[in-house]
């Protein structure tokens, strides 16, 4: 067992976080010492949080430096808690309470235009990802993670479910491959997170080993909660095998593909036209059609290159993709306007409806429209493009 523990980030570009050096003593009760710019206005407030979170963890005896950056109650709460945690076992936790705006669910139907990845370890990325008005947003303990700093990440991404205002994006969560990811699990399930991300996914027995492991949680927690799941397809075998992973679970909502390891695997560059992705994205999109899920693309790694990313949202969409990932803010807006049905699509799509409507109040067998013949899959597709123009503001909602 370590004699001295540290948890949290440090250094000259560091905002919103803290630095923690804990050392658990015999005696002489808690010796804490703050270096922090707002030590005269919230010294008080931060000593005090600090003894209550060690009380709560059983810590009578510490000594314990906090080099503060602007760090919040909840990330305090992390950055000390794990680094108790590093010098003594204990199933004792110190978790913030809810905030109000958080108390709302999300559903299965909801458009995933965007969902935007935020390092699970970087707590200044996560306080204002909101405002930039994403459909989800990732806390990824996953990749963006580097390895010493993985339980530390899993107790901020925690308080971070709990205490941050993602104004009403659909709070996401990206595990680490399995079998580690199911030790994430643990943390995250209870403490109101809509979705989980599974990476590197390759079989369905991966995703019902996750459903198995959440509904556990839920169930010990006392909790009736439905947490979706996304698998993400990575490598060629999971390609091969996208239609037994998107039907694994009515859990899953959605199924994204991850560019980057895949081509890696494929053994060739990753290129802006994505020729040498094709197939994949087509059958991963087939599967998703198949299983009536979300089919959901890679993210776009230019951040600086807007046009590339709108011209590859159009190819996207094209291929029948429903979303896309973004690594960010400023993406978000390009992958909105590109995944929303343009202005012929919405009149082409009224003029379907609204032929259906009068053929089906007459009792008609056939419908039409001018010359051609429409079978149900297209009206489905017809009234699919509506509700979206009327969630989007795009068109009011009127009787066809």
């Amino acid at each position: 067992m370590e004699k001295i523990a540290t948890a949290g980030n440090r250094g000259e570009r560091i905002r919103s976080d803290c630095f923690v050096t804990l050392q658990l003593t015999n005696s002489g009760g808690i010796d804490l010492q703050l270096k922090s710019k707002v030590a005269g206005m919230f010294g008080r407030q931060i000593k005090q949080q600090v003894e209550e979170i060690l009380n709560a963890l059983e810590v009578k005896h510490a000594s314990l430096d906090i080099e503060d950056s602007g760090a919040l109650p909840f990330v305090i709460g992390a950055r000390v808690e794990a680094a108790v945690k590093r010098l003594k076992t204990s199933d004792l936790t110190w978790t913030p309470d809810l905030i109000e705006q958080n108390r709302y669910e999300t559903n299965k139907e909801q458009f995933r235009f965007s969902r935007l990845y935020l390092p699970g370890n970087s707590p200044s990325m996560m306080l204002n990802a909101g405002i930039h008005q994403p459909n989800g947003i990732i806390l990824d303990l996953e990749d963006s993670v580097a390895p010493p700093k993985k339980s530390e990440a899993r107790l901020l991404v925690r308080n971070a479910l709990l205490q941050v205002d993602f104004y009403g994006a659909e709070r996401m969560v990206r595990i680490n491959q399995l079998p580690d990811g199911l030790d994430d699990l643990n943390e995250v399930i209870p403490h109101q997170v809509h979705l989980i991300l599974i990476p590197k996914c390759e079989y369905g027995s991966q995703v019902k080993q996750v459903e198995e492991r959440i509904s556990k949680i839920l169930k010990e927690v006392n909790q009736k909660r439905q947490i979706f799941l996304m698998p993400i397809v990575e490598s060629c075998l999971g390609v091969e095998n996208a239609f037994e992973i998107a039907s694994a679970s009515d859990l899953i909502v959605a199924m994204a593909i991850g560019l980057e390891d895949y081509t890696a695997d494929l053994g060739v560059m990753r290129t802006e036209g994505g020729e040498e992705s094709l197939y994949a994205r087509a059958r991963l999109v087939n599967a998703c059609k198949a299983a009536g899920i979300q089919p959901i693309d890679s993210v776009y790694s230019d951040v600086a290159n807007m046009e590339g990313l709108k011209e590859n949202v159009i190819r996207s969409k094209s291929l029948g993709f429903e979303g896309m990932g973004c690594i960010h803010p400023r993406q978000v807006p390009v992958i909105h306007e590109g995944f929303a049905p343009g202005e012929n699509e919405i009149e082409i799509a009224e003029r379907i409806v609204k032929a259906f409507n009068r053929a089906e109040s007459k009792g008609l067998g056939v419908i039409s429209l001018g010359s051609k013949m429409i079978d149900p899959p297209v009206v489905k597709r017809a009234q699919k493009t509506l509700d979206l123009a009327y969630s989007l503001g795009l068109r009011t909602r009127k009787n066809l």
